[in-house]
């Protein structure tokens, strides 16, 4: 129970890979919240962390709002005694809509990168001011191997994006104590995945890599534990894939 004592928070916890880290997180012995726009998913994960055992609650969360990074974060710190750790997974991902740069709304442009870029630094800010009075922290944000394919459209380029604030945040917030790192996972095994990508790309993807199967949860999970872990106490700003060797594309 190496977390003990510890407080996290978990946005995009109310399924897929974010409900893993959270669950995996209280396991170890960590209370987390449970933060998700979607506020039955994360009040159905909460509860059953809480029936294992756990310590956890939930909490509605839209990334893209500062006012809403604020009030999660003050409430979770609120509720649960401060905030230790922060994973910010929550992204539009499993039905986004598939369109090529010249051709994606702009209004839909705004609406993903607010989300899936601006929401990490914004949960962040909200969260450090918590992390400082703890004496520090940790921060995981959740990349993607494609930020490194030209053809992963404006979904990479989020990714990419969020890989340069997560070394910016970790060059700034290195003299408080915390780091700042991020896991790029490839293809996982979730139902986002499979509702997100046209028929046969991701087996395509699985057949090239060194280790030819789909990521789990568990595999992402394990990761971000020691990344968030003391174990990894001078680790920041590090990309770590997790994707069977996908970065090594032949």
């Amino acid at each position: 129970m190496k977390f003990t004592g510890k407080i996290a928070i978990v946005t995009g916890a109310g399924g897929g890979i974010g409900e893993a880290y959270a669950k995996s997180l209280a396991a170890l012995g960590a209370a987390v919240g449970i933060a998700d726009i979607n506020e039955a998913g994360a009040a159905r994960v909460a509860a059953e962390i809480e029936s294992a055992g756990g310590r956890a609650t939930a909490v509605r969360a839209d990334v893209s709002s500062e006012a809403s990074c604020q009030a999660m974060a003050d409430t979770v710190a609120e509720t649960l005694g401060g905030i230790d750790f922060l994973v910010n997974n929550a992204a539009i991902y499993g039905g986004m809509q598939l369109h090529t740069l010249l051709d994606v709304p702009y209004e839909y442009w705004k609406k993903f990168m607010s989300v899936n870029m601006d929401g990490c630094l914004l949960t962040t800010r909200a969260v450090v001011p918590h992390m400082v009075k703890r004496g520090g922290g940790s921060v995981v944000n959740q990349s993607s191997s494609a930020a490194w394919l030209s053809r992963a459209g404006y979904y990479g380029i989020a990714k990419l994006a969020l890989n340069g604030i997560t070394q910016n945040l970790a060059m700034e917030l290195g003299p408080k104590n915390i780091r700042v790192n991020a896991i790029a996972p490839g293809p996982t095994d979730t139902e986002a995945t499979r509702t997100s990508n046209t028929p046969g790309l991701v087996d395509s993807i699985v057949a090239t890599l060194a280790l030819a199967r789909l990521g789990q949860v568990k595999d992402m999970a394990d990761a971000c534990n020691f990344l968030l872990s003391d174990e990894a106490s001078w680790i920041t700003g590090q990309i770590l894939c997790v994707d069977g060797g996908f970065i090594m594309r032949p």
